[in-house]
């Protein structure tokens, strides 16, 4: 239980890092969204078409860096819930036992 405790704990540090680093790359260019839970290919794009790298090399790369840090939330996040089911299951085990 306190184990579980611990990493929960870890878990909420570790997703307020990876926000962190979403909203520092939402602020680096006008045309990423403000969202942090959404890729960044959902949203249309204000001006050029940047489907590939040979078009907007800069804004393209620091996209794909910025929907690799939401994969990492999303999966600190699943990380987390699988945590907090095994926490209240040994809550519950130690209260009915």
């Amino acid at each position: 239980m306190l184990i579980s405790a611990l990493l929960l704990i870890i878990c909420y540090f570790l997703f307020k890092y990876t926000a962190a680093w979403i909203l520092y790359y939402n602020q680096i260019d006008k045309r990423m969204p403000r969202s942090i839970w959404r890729y960044s290919y959902d949203y249309s794009v204000v001006g050029i078409r940047d489907i590939s790298d040979l078009e907007d090399k800069v804004f393209v790369r620091q996209r794909r860096k910025r929907n690799i840090i939401v994969t990492m939330m999303y999966f600190i996040l699943i990380l987390a819930f699988i945590i907090i089911n095994n926490f209240v299951a040994s809550i519950l085990i130690y209260i009915l036992s």
